[in-house]
């Protein structure tokens, strides 16, 4: 993303990368993902953001978490082989039919499939937000190695609040008080 550009609601679409079953109990602080994730969801769903959710091999590793899904309403899940969501036809149709410049990525693990989703879009052109609160592995040095490498890329780092805050763009916002009471 250009260095000073900030998130804007018609602007972006939001990808959630493989938070499911069998992944997710093994991830350091899964429920802090978990819990972000469904920030975002509900976020995106009041501001008209289109989102994503993928599945990485769903017969092995399970379907996305209840919670998860409990706030993603008709949000398209799509399950995928390929580590790098935007390598897979189905789901890179999806992310060219939004026709959104900036995307915003939750989701594990740091370093296999959000790093090389991430990595793929940048090359494609798009302005990439992994939001660090909101990503995971299994171990620390793979997160903070995959986040420098994201860095490095161009993609930027944000938080769940940066984002509420930078699609709102304002406290006279109509959601303004519905969407900043999520992140309380």
């Amino acid at each position: 993303m250009d260095s000073a550009m900030l998130l804007a609601a018609p602007e972006t679409q939001l990808l959630v990368i493989d938070i499911q079953a069998r992944l997710l109990p093994v991830m350091l602080d899964g429920a802090r993902v978990m819990r972000q994730a469904g920030i975002l969801l509900q976020a995106a769903r009041r501001l008209a953001i289109p989102a994503l959710i993928t599945e990485q091999y769903p017969q092995g590793l399970g379907p996305t978490m209840p919670e998860v899904m409990a706030e993603a309403g008709d949000v398209p899940v799509l399950a995928k082989m390929h580590f790098s969501a935007a390598s897979d036809p189905a789901i890179r149709s999806r992310i060219e039919a939004a026709n959104r410049p900036q995307i915003v990525i939750a989701g594990i693990e740091a370093h296999v499939c959000v790093l090389q989703t991430a990595l793929t879009l940048r090359e494609a052109g798009r302005q990439v937000a992994v939001v660090v609160d909101a990503v995971s592995s299994r171990h620390a040095d793979s997160v903070s190695v995959a986040l420098q490498r994201l860095q490095a890329a161009g993609a930027e780092l944000v938080t769940t609040e940066m984002c509420l805050f930078e699609w709102l763009g304002s406290a006279a916002h109509p959601d303004f008080k519905s969407l900043s009471r999520l992140i309380k």
